[in-house]
Parts: C-alpha cells; structure tokens; sequence
C-alpha cells in the first residue's frame, strides 16, 4: 500500500517566539527613528516663513536710546531772567536712579523729575551775564529711561542770563569811593556779606539818594551825571574799578565785573584814590586844568592840535598810561617824526596828554594831543588814572 509524507504542522511554541521577535526589531527600530528626527537639525521654515518645530524664536528686544526733546531757555538764548526754571524734556519717561543734568557755574537750586521732564528751580539768582552750560550726561552712566533705554551721547547747550541794573551798578561804584557822589539807601542798607540779598539787588536796585562828595566840581562834570544812565560818566567809573581789579580796564559790563564788584563790596575794598577831572581849554592861552576831590590841583599851559590835525572837542577817559614813548607818524607836510615824550594818558584814539619838548606852550603846536611841560606833565600824570574823564572845549 503506497503511503503519501504530508506538510508537517509547526509548533505552536516556535510561532510565539518568531512573533516576539519581530515585535522586538520593530521596536527598536521605530525608537531609532523617532530619536533622529526629535534631536537631529530643525528643519527649514516653509515658504510661507513659519518657524518649524524646532526651538521657539527669541523675540526680547533692546529698549530704544532716549533722546533730548526739548530745552528750555534754547540753545543761545539771550537774556534769560536770573530766577528762570531749567528744563531738560526726554523722549521717555526717566528712571527714578537716573543721574541728573549738571550747571556750570552751579548756583543753589532744585532738581525735580517728573514723567520724562528734569526741572532745575534756582533758590538764588544767577549773576548777571553769566554764561551758563546744561549738559545732559550720555553714555553708560549717563541718563536712563524707566524702560533701561539710554541717553547715547551727553546732550551741552548754553545760554547768557540778562544783564544787571545800570542804577545798581552806580550805587555800587558810589558804595566803593569810586564816584564822586555818595549814596545813601532809602530803607534799611543791604548786608554787605548777604551774597545773595546782593545779587538779587542787581537786578532790583532798593531806592536811595545821591549826593556830592565835594563842592568844588565843575559844572561842566556835574552835568555829566545821569542816575540810570550808562554814559561816558559811569564808563569811566567803571574803567577806574576795573584797573584796581585785575580787569580790563575798557568800560564794558560783563559777568567778570558783576563778580568783582560783589566781591569788593564783601570784603570792603574800597577807592582809596579819590575822584580826578581834566579839563583842557582851547581858548587861548591854552590851558589844562586837574581837579582832584573837587580842588584843583594842577593848572597848566598846554598845546592842542593844530589847524590840519585838531584835538577833538568832547569827554574821553583815559584808557592806557606809559611813563614814556616813542612817538611815531607822519606830519602834515609829509615828514615823518620819532618823538620820545614821558608822563603819557591815552584818552582819545593817538591823543593823549603828555609832556613835549616845547619852546613855549599855550598855543596850538600838537597832531592832536595835549602836551605839557615836564613837571606839570609828571604832576598831571599821577592824577590821570584809567577811567580819568578829559574834558576838551572850545
């Protein structure tokens, strides 16, 4: 009886197994992959520009640099009260740790800040004419918003504060023995030392009264004299304080001379020169007459100028001594001249009272100047000091 072999049946044991197995690789497999893709490159964004799903962007930014909106007084200003609030407007609201502006020169006051605004209140007056500097400071100590922006670069403006009373100027002068007229407060007289009473008064003068030191003045000089008024009279005033001071002696008012003059009052330095006024005649015989404290204490014959080169009639003040000379230029005729002459005071231009070597004085015989003979010249020279009013007529 033939027999057929028949497809032998597998063990239920080894299917179990093989199924493990696979369920094992494929694990394994599929955590490679999912490792690869979760710590491999982000990929790139889609053309539409969303980010892929890789790490979030960083979307913190730097806070914007402050900027100066506005100053006030403007950059240049003129003029600017004594008392003026300073103001310095950023482009954000500041930080309460934020530095301050600085002044210079630095007078008693406030800083405040508030918003975006630093307010500098004087609680004195700045002197007259000064010239005052704001800088804003920049950089990384500089100012900082409430944000952590910064002011970049350090921000420097300047302006001029207004100028004083001419009448205060003139009650100071009278109060220092350089004029030669007293004055007297019609209230109670100011400290001397109250620097800031002192100050304010330059611009608020207190009511007073003026009177002549002496009374033998010419009329001629008490003429001159106007309360309030900036003339010949007060710059030579003013030129005779600025000698004795260290200052140039030319009659202008700065800051310097403001300065100077509350500083002389608080230390009472006063004139101890008196008061000294020329007065040069032409009417012959030419003459030149000096009052010192309302005597006179000098007359003398003199030369004026000539015809083609005349003295000019007016009031001048001296403005440059020289114990001597040589004088240099050109005669009417053409013929050019190196004259040593002494004991000389510039009052006008060249001219200039001084001692000439003349046969004969009392007539016309100058270009100009006033020339004297040698010992009134040297008396003449030690009462014509800077600021010395030279009066020439007819």
């Amino acid at each position: 009886m033939t027999s057929y072999r028949g497809r032998g049946r597998r063990s239920p044991f080894l299917l179990a197994t093989t199924i493990v197995l696979l369920l094992l690789v494929g694990g394994a497999i599929g955590a490679l992959v999912t490792h690869a893709i979760s710590h491999g490159t982000p990929s790139e964004p889609s053309s539409h520009g969303h980010p892929s799903s890789g790490s979030p962007p960083n979307t913190s930014a730097a806070p914007p640099a402050l900027s100066v909106a506005s100053v006030t007084p403007a950059n240049g200003t003129t003029g600017v009260a004594a008392d003026a609030p300073i103001s310095v407007t950023l482009s954000a609201p500041l930080s309460n740790v934020s530095p301050w502006p600085t002044l210079t020169p630095m007078t008693s006051g406030t800083w405040r800040a508030s918003g975006s605004t630093f307010t500098f209140t004087p609680s004195t007056d700045f002197l007259p004419l000064s010239e005052i500097t704001l800088t804003v400071p920049g950089g990384p100590t500089g100012v900082i918003g409430k944000a952590g922006g910064r002011l970049t670069q350090s921000v420097i403006e300047q302006f001029q504060v207004a100028n004083g009373s001419v009448a205060r100027l003139q009650q100071l002068l009278s109060l220092l023995d350089y004029s030669p007229l007293t004055w007297a407060p019609a209230g109670a007289p100011i400290a001397s030392t109250n620097t800031e009473a002192q100050i304010a008064a330059l611009y608020g003068p207190p009511a007073g009264t003026y009177a002549w030191r002496d009374r033998g003045w010419p009329a001629r000089l008490r003429a001159m004299w106007q309360p309030g008024v900036d003339n010949v009279f007060t710059r030579g005033l003013i030129m005779s304080f600025q000698a004795d001071h260290a200052l140039t002696p030319n009659g202008d008012v700065g800051a310097a001379l403001w300065t100077a003059l509350i500083g002389a009052l608080a230390s009472d330095t006063v004139n101890t020169g008196g008061y000294n006024y020329a007065l040069a005649n032409k009417t012959a015989p030419e003459s030149l007459t000096i009052y010192h404290d309302g005597d006179v204490v000098l007359r003398s014959p003199a030369n004026t100028g000539i015809a083609d080169s005349p003295t000019p009639d007016g009031t001048f003040p001296v403005y440059t001594r020289l114990r001597q000379q040589v004088m240099r230029g050109t005669n009417p005729n053409g013929q050019h001249y190196a004259d040593l002459v002494q004991y000389i005071a510039y009052f006008h231009g060249n001219d200039a009272v001084h001692y000439m070597d003349r046969a004969d004085y009392g007539i016309p015989q100058s270009l100009g100047c006033v020339e004297l003979p040698l010992a009134d010249a040297a008396r003449a020279w030690s009462y014509l000091a800077y600021g010395t009013l030279v009066t020439v007529i007819n």
